[in-house]
């Protein structure tokens, strides 16, 4: 049976992950409740579909993946590194009904450094490559956005607010709240002009640099600056309006593109907040892909009949041509091989051989 996209692009993940060093984590689809009612403000969604089991214990259809990662993973062992292909279960925001969506992702988890956080930014990078070569790969990191907040004495109370303003990248709604609460103009300026950035690394560091005070903006640059260079320039942009909870997420934050999708498809960074209120003083990075997003690509893709359409004439020798077309298919890519253009079918590309 031939596969599907997302089958393959599950594929070719676990192969990228294991090749990194990753172990598979696997779960089972019920989780104890209090797991997840303790750490509600980390989920995407509150609404969790729970039932009692024979015993009598409270369970859940699992929400998110993370949490049970963290949960198991071993402190004080360096590094935990796993990846997963799981089902969550989450309403949507549309029916407020429940879906299953695939995630695919994977997690470090232990003694977090720059060599860490660097190598997941870019598994991040080749996951989205994986899929399309025209992504982009969006990176902010709260610790410059907190530093600017301490800078100006933002009250911890207000910073939510704050961040939901930069999240919906509204410039001059983010000014009046500054100026509504009475926050240090200067910051307040340095605030609006931080949303309003976006761009590639090297046009938009030397713009943060510029606005860089204290120690907590200096250690988060030098981050960003390191990590950056491990990334395409042309798949890369900086944009600040990409912001989480502080409350769980603390550092480097990032979400993932594609062309004809109008939602990010990854999304991920770094959130050692979340350990210490489980109980843990190490950190993590991970990140996830939705598959189910994928879905709506291949509805695109389905236009087409197939992705190649391989032409060749009398003088091509006949190997050539089927070993080019057994390279694209190795490649994830349908391929019709023809001597002529047939007629009444699409083809995302046409080919020639020799």
């Amino acid at each position: 049976m031939e596969q599907t996209q997302s089958e393959r692009v599950v594929r070719q993940l676990r192969e990228l992950y294991r090749r990194y060093g990753y172990l598979q984590y696997k779960m089972s689809k019920f989780e104890p409740y209090d797991l997840y009612v303790r750490n509600k403000s980390f989920l995407v969604s509150e609404d969790i579909l729970t039932f009692t089991d024979a015993d009598g214990r409270l369970m859940a259809l699992k929400p998110d993946v993370t949490l049970s990662i963290v949960k198991n993973a071993k402190e004080g062992t360096g590094l935990e590194k796993v990846y997963y292909s799981e089902n969550v279960y989450r309403t949507s925001p549309m029916t407020r009904g429940f879906r299953e969506i695939m995630q695919t992702g994977l997690e470090c988890v232990g003694e977090i450094d720059l060599v860490a956080m660097g190598e997941v930014l870019l598994l991040a990078a080749k996951s989205l490559e994986i899929i399309s070569g025209n992504y982009l790969l969006d990176v902010s990191h709260l610790g410059f956005v907190a530093g600017l907040l301490d800078s100006g004495e933002a009250p911890e109370e207000c910073r939510a607010e704050l961040l939901k303003r930069m999240g919906e990248k509204n410039v001059a709604a983010l000014g009046g709240l500054c100026r509504e609460l009475g926050l240090d103009p200067e910051m307040a300026e340095d605030l609006c002009r931080l949303t309003a950035l976006y761009g590639p690394p090297a046009g938009v560091l030397p713009q943060l640099e510029e606005m860089t005070r204290g120690e907590r903006m200096t250690s988060a640059l030098q981050e960003l600056r390191a990590v950056c260079a491990l990334v395409p320039e042309e798949h890369l942009r900086l944009d600040f309006s990409v912001v989480n909870n502080m409350d769980y997420y603390n550092g480097l934050v990032f979400q993932g593109y594609l062309p004809g999708l109008p939602s990010g498809v990854l999304a991920g960074g770094r959130y050692d907040s979340l350990l210490r209120q489980m109980g843990r003083g190490d950190g993590a990075i991970g990140f996830a892909v939705y598959m189910n997003l994928l879905e709506r690509l291949e509805r695109r893709e389905e236009t087409f009949d197939a992705d190649i359409l391989l032409l060749y004439d009398d003088r091509t020798p006949a190997g050539a041509v089927l070993r080019e077309a057994e390279d694209c298919r190795r490649a994830g890519q349908s391929v019709r091989v023809e001597r002529y253009m047939p007629e009444g079918l699409s083809f995302r590309a046409v080919r020639k051989v020799g």
